[in-house]
């Protein structure tokens, strides 16, 4: 469990060490004290729970590398087939059963990247493509389509914002490459 001290804690806010201690007894940041000494301490998650709940910056030192990629696609088999092929490249690959799920989940996790599948019941792909265009809090994630549609239903995604597009059934590969050229160099071998 990593602890920050009051002191630390200052410093990453750029604010005075009394005004972090007034968190403390105020109840706004959860800190518990040092046996003996009664120095404060905040567990790391408690302090990244308390800026994120008061909308402060996360400090860049504080921020873990995102490797998130919500798979949204309604058949199972298929979203486990695309999630095990992301977790054996080093992704954290988290599924959406539908469009209602992929929405919830994108504003939860905020996903660096989301593979989409265009035929769903409820939200079509169309539809998810378009929330997340439209949302400014999610907008820059990248969008893999990934859809047995033909030719226009791709254009129509690309259209719509979609980053890239892949057909069904494709190779591991194929997906991989697609990834890495969006991504970068954050896709392992």
């Amino acid at each position: 469990m990593k602890t920050l001290s009051t002191g630390e804690i200052a410093k990453l806010c750029d604010v005075n060490l009394r005004t972090v201690i007034r968190w403390i007894e105020r109840g706004a940041l959860k800190g518990f004290k040092l046996p003996g000494r009664g120095n404060n301490r905040v567990r790391l998650e408690d302090f990244l729970a308390f800026l994120v709940e008061h909308d402060i910056p996360i400090p860049p030192e504080l921020q873990e590398e995102n490797r998130k990629v919500l798979v949204v696609d309604d058949e199972p088999a298929i979203a486990r087939a695309i999630q095990r092929v992301l977790r054996t490249h080093g992704l954290v690959a988290e599924v959406a059963a539908d469009g209602f799920q992929a929405g919830t989940k994108l504003m939860k996790e905020r996903p660096l990247l989301m593979t989409l599948d265009l035929s769903m019941p409820g939200l079509s792909g169309y539809d998810v493509l378009s929330f997340v265009r439209e949302t400014p809090e999610i907008q820059g994630t990248k969008i893999l389509v990934i859809s047995a549609l033909g030719s226009e239903a791709l254009q129509k995604a690309i259209d719509l914002g979609a980053d890239a597009v892949l057909n069904k059934p494709f190779e591991n590969q194929e997906l991989v490459d697609v990834i890495g050229k969006l991504l970068g160099a954050e896709v392992r071998d």
